[in-house]
């Protein structure tokens, strides 16, 4: 089977970070194929990054259902436009966190989610609370540095990432943390090694499930929310883009 991975930003290291991360999970067979565009923001940081992903992330998606991908894993963890993404393919598509926060809800009672800047932790609160986990999540953490600088100084990163999961292990009480970030995904073994508790990573998460999906035959249902979308011309003399209408009174 084929797996479309698809890193909404523009950044291609941080595509290959994920890449490796997919590939060492994916069963023989599986084919990881990543991507990412080249015309959005270098990393996705807030609600305008988020719109600003989404156009050029389904033109890949539409790629790859005319290439016969079998499913596809949204690698940002605001899982921007996913609902847009399930619309627009046949093929399952998940989010890297909401599938990281089934896990968690599946081998532990508690959990909590460590992210990178704090003007994130909302936007999660709120995606968590989405998903109907909001009663199971102790806490969003975050470990004060921007995405970019996950792969700038690796060491830096671990050792923020080690003192939030300690925390929300002793002071959350949290039974299992999760990553909030796909920059994140090269660290989630060492993590788990060196503080004891379980770390989920969105990455290895939605692969899998991506994969088991696709195995027992599952699509996206085209019955109402998802069906695909309407197709419609543009309205005839629309005003341009940006511009604003007159009117003659």
């Amino acid at each position: 089977m084929r797996i479309n991975v698809i890193n909404p930003n523009s950044t291609p290291s941080m595509t290959a970070l994920i890449r490796r991360s997919a590939e060492r999970v994916a069963f023989p067979g599986t084919v990881i194929e990543t991507h990412n565009p080249l015309s959005t923001p270098a990393s996705i940081e807030g609600h305008a990054d988020e719109a600003m992903s989404v156009p050029a992330m389904l033109d890949l998606i539409r790629a790859g259902e005319r290439a016969g991908i079998a499913g596809h894993v949204i690698a940002c963890f605001d899982d921007p436009g996913l609902g847009a993404a399930r619309e627009t393919a046949r093929g399952p598509v998940v989010g890297i966190c909401q599938a990281a926060v089934q896990v968690a809800m599946t081998v532990a009672a508690r959990f909590s989610v460590v992210t990178t800047l704090p003007r994130s932790v909302p936007i999660i609160e709120d995606r968590v609370e989405s998903y109907g986990a909001g009663h199971r999540c102790r806490a969003v953490r975050a470990v004060d540095m921007p995405v970019l600088a996950l792969e700038e100084d690796g060491e830096d990163a671990i050792a923020r990432l080690v003192r939030q999961i300690e925390a929300a292990r002793d002071q959350d009480r949290a039974e299992a943390v999760i990553l909030g970030c796909a920059g994140m995904s090269d660290f989630c073994a060492t993590l788990t090694a060196r503080t004891g508790v379980p770390v989920i990573d969105g990455v290895i998460a939605a692969v899998k499930m991506a994969e088991g999906l696709v195995h027992a035959g599952f699509h996206t249902s085209k019955l109402g929310s998802y069906d695909f979308p309407r197709p419609k011309a543009p309205a005839h003399g629309a005003a341009g883009a940006g511009s604003i209408a007159s009117a003659t009174r």
